[in-house]
């Protein structure tokens, strides 16, 4: 199974779904997942078993598919989208202008340890100052990566460059964390008190806050974030 595959599935989707997709994303990977089975055991992956190979696709392809769902809104507001592993992978040579300004930008200053890019998959940006303006971490639950989104948040927000940067987490929270408010899980604890907030990407009811919404105001939040920035 390819990228690809998945992309004409969530297509099909929303021929089913409308506008309401993306929130059977959950759904969607269950269907894939048996696709992507099928065509693994014609060709297994030696010393590894299907569950192992499908959770390396399906982490790999949901930042894809993410930003396949916001991309066209998100450049209407005159912004860019970046994966985090172009900027990690690349040197400044093998990067245009832009995105290398944008990699600088971006950069957590360790000082005699260096300046090191942090592990986020999206980044969001102004193409006409290259100027960042929020970065995405995606994983299909909460455990994945939470903590890490937090710590990233906390280093940026410590340097005069980085500090204005928004630091969003956008799941189908599988493992329910986010669903209620009381009792708080940890997870939902560190969204709350270390990030600027998470999206689910779930037809499950949530109890909302300011930083745990459903997956649909998250462009009408960005706009609302640039608006302010613009005053």
């Amino acid at each position: 199974m390819k990228f690809s595959d998945l992309l004409t599935l969530y297509e099909e989707f929303k021929k089913r779904y409308g506008e309401d997709a993306y929130k059977h994303v959950s759904e969607l990977l269950r269907e894939a997942k048996t696709i992507h089975r099928r065509d693994w055991l014609k060709l297994p992956t030696p010393g590894k078993d299907h569950e192992q190979s499908w959770r390396a696709f399906k982490g790999k392809n949901l930042e894809k598919l993410v930003i396949h769902i916001i991309k066209d809104e998100v450049e209407n507001l005159g912004l860019k989208i970046v994966e985090g592993n172009v900027l990690e992978r690349s040197n400044s040579s093998n990067l245009s202008e832009e995105l290398s300004r944008v990699k600088r930008n971006l950069l957590v200053d360790y000082g005699e340890f260096g300046a090191h890019l942090p592990d986020v998959d999206i980044v969001i940006y102004d193409p006409r100052n290259c100027v960042i303006v929020a970065v995405v971490s995606s994983k299909v639950t909460l455990r994945e990566r939470i903590a890490q989104t937090g710590y990233w948040k906390i280093k940026l927000s410590q340097d005069t460059v980085t500090k204005h940067i928004k630091v969003f987490f956008i799941t189908p929270d599988e493992d329910r964390t986010l669903s209620t408010r009381k009792p708080i899980k940890k997870g939902r604890a560190i969204v709350e008190a270390d990030t600027d907030g998470s999206y689910v990407m779930s037809e499950e009811e949530i109890e909302e806050s300011d930083k745990v919404k459903k997956f649909d105001k998250f462009l009408s939040d960005l706009q609302k974030l640039l608006e302010s920035e613009n005053r």
